[in-house]
């Protein structure tokens, strides 16, 4: 996944959307990619724009999300359950995600804000993972291992540090 072309097109619609005038490096980019696409030497504007799928085939907005999810699951389980086992730890998540699923998404997923009741509660976390995009809520075996990526397999480098309700995109 091309992070730094998702994080251009974004900062290119925030600035049309507010009316501001693109830095020349960002106009050049754009102009390129564009015209990558309209000359046909790229087939389809994700092409052009340098998003191809990633591993397996993934299109990048789903690993992104999936991305997303993940991170937020784990800093659930590191701000407010590290005294259990991982074990323990996906069971918990998966129980509290049915819950959530079941009563407090069916209003929150109109939502494009996180209430400010949930700062500070696991329900920060739960509706980030819910407002990720990706598949909610996992079972506990697949909870299990996206627990075990972030302690063993993968560095903390790889990560993004905190997640917010601006990480957030429609």
């Amino acid at each position: 996944m091309n992070l730094e072309s998702i994080n251009n097109l974004r900062t290119v619609a925030d600035l049309c959307e507010r009316g501001q005038t693109l830095p020349i490096p960002l106009a050049e980019w754009l102009a390129e990619a564009l015209r990558s696409y309209l000359e046909q030497r790229s087939v389809s504007l994700n092409e052009a724009f340098g998003l191809r799928a990633g591993r397996g085939g993934v299109p990048w907005h789903i690993e992104e999300g999936i991305r997303k999810r993940d991170s937020a699951l784990r800093q659930l389980c590191n701000r407010h359950f590290l005294e259990l086992s991982r074990s323990g730890q996906a069971r918990l998540v998966h129980r509290l995600s049915l819950r959530y699923a079941a009563s407090s998404w069916r209003f929150d997923r109109e939502r494009k804000a996180m209430p400010d009741r949930y700062r500070g509660t696991a329900n920060e976390f739960l509706w980030l993972a819910f407002k990720s995009g990706a598949t909610m809520p996992v079972c506990t075996r697949q909870l299990r291992n996206i627990l075990s990526c972030g302690r063993r397999q993968r560095s903390a480098a790889e990560f993004p540090k905190t997640l917010s309700t601006a990480d957030m995109h429609p």
